[in-house]
């Protein structure tokens, strides 16, 4: 059942998604939104969860939203350029084995294998959120040549540490299993540790750099 329609912030992009959960519209200041939401530690709020566009807040059962998160949610953002984020250096296997799509991307985008990688690897990709397995980062910043569409027949069994590309966004699987993006090399990089304080390796707003191995 939904919540009280007077519960409802008066602010334009935001729907109630489950009785608990509401999703904030943020278009290209997603994380700009969630980096002030975190900052303010409200007692509301169980979880923040950034995704392309949007912000999902989940609520804490029985409570309200209130003027504090009211108010992070209308404060104007400062989008003056913000201290560097972490940046982290993944070396990478591109191609064979563990690259299996790499040779039909390079020829979709009108380049010899090592053109791709080189251009792959010279880009800097942002963290813009986690999702699809615990700590997979969907990272920005992949060169408009190298995009491509997922493939049509997804695989059954996608080995951890396969670096993959989904349309716009470069990839990293933390565990295998199936998956539809298009693989292009593989790292040995623990993605995700339950047994650490902070399991996942990446958080939004990191940055990645790749290394040809």
């Amino acid at each position: 059942m939904d919540l009280p329609q007077e519960r409802i912030p008066d602010c334009t992009g935001w729907r109630w998604v489950t009785d608990r959960g509401l999703r904030l519209q943020t278009g290209s200041h997603t994380l700009a939104r969630y980096k002030l939401l975190i900052s303010r530690n409200l007692p509301e709020v169980e979880s923040i969860i950034p995704a392309d566009d949007s912000i999902l807040l989940v609520l804490r059962s029985g409570v309200g939203i209130s003027a504090g998160l009211r108010a992070a949610v209308e404060m104007p953002l400062d989008l003056r350029p913000q201290a560097a984020s972490r940046l982290h250096r993944i070396v990478v296997s591109y191609g064979g084995k563990g690259g299996p799509d790499l040779a039909a991307l390079a020829e979709l985008a009108g380049l010899s294998q090592q053109d791709w990688i080189a251009q792959h690897a010279a880009a800097e990709y942002r963290v813009a959120f986690l999702g699809f397995q615990p700590g997979f980062p969907y990272l920005a910043g992949l060169p408009e040549k190298l995009r491509a569409p997922r493939r049509a027949e997804p695989r059954v069994r996608v080995p951890a540490g396969s670096l993959a590309i989904g349309g716009s966004y470069t990839g990293i699987y933390p565990e295998s299993g199936p998956g539809g993006w298009q693989i292009v090399g593989v790292t040995d990089v623990v993605l995700f540790d339950p047994r650490q304080s902070s399991p996942a390796l990446f958080v939004p707003g990191d940055r990645v750099r790749f290394e040809a191995r």
